[in-house]
């Protein structure tokens, strides 16, 4: 297969994964989404990990929100040029929407460094059984999870059970994540 089959592979499967999740019924998404937020509750990975980045739902990714407490600290992003900057957040802090639409962290708030970083919870399209992930085709977790700096954090992709795949096609950037929670269980790859 070329390049351009390849890419076009990966576009036509983030569409239809995309629209699939989209027409998921409001009380079926909360009930997945739950269902993976007791997963990660009850993973001692989650559970040591003092600061955990995570992610704000958009457009039906499954919501993270229910495990937001005071007993860790918590991380999101601002897509910043072509990167991800991780803010400090609490429930209660300020928010905005960026670039694309998704709330973030006001610029203001504390900058978190990748030493402090014990747990990154990845959004993904898909994923499949050898840890790798279809993102939203923008390149800023491949960026951030390359990078020597943050290529040591403790990952996990997370999904519904439906676009967890046994291949994805993936690039010589991709980097497998070492875990992937779906509302049926946490698989840790490595």
């Amino acid at each position: 297969m070329n390049k351009v089959d390849h890419q076009l592979d990966k576009q036509q499967l983030r569409r239809s994964l995309l629209k699939t999740r989209q027409l998921l019924p409001v009380e079926e998404w909360r009930e997945k989404s739950d269902r993976i937020c007791t997963h990660l509750e009850s993973s001692h990975l989650f559970t040591q990990s003092k600061t955990v980045l995570a992610y704000f739902s958009f457009r039906q990714e499954p919501d993270l929100s229910p495990l937001i407490s005071a007993r860790r600290q918590w991380g999101f992003p601002r897509c910043v040029g072509d990167r991800l900057i991780w803010h400090l957040w609490k429930p209660g802090d300020s928010l905005q929407k960026g670039a694309y639409g998704i709330l973030e962290p006001h610029p203001d708030s504390p900058v978190l460094h990748s030493t402090e970083v014990d747990l990154i919870l990845v959004p993904s399209v898909a994923c499949d059984v050898r840890g790798y992930r279809l993102g939203y085709g923008g390149g800023y977790y491949d960026r951030l999870l390359n990078s020597s700096e943050w290529a040591t954090k403790l990952t996990i992709g997370i999904v519904f059970d439906f676009a967890f795949s046994l291949e994805l096609p993936i690039d010589s950037w991709d980097k497998s994540l070492q875990g992937i929670c779906t509302e049926t269980g946490l698989r840790m790859m490595r």
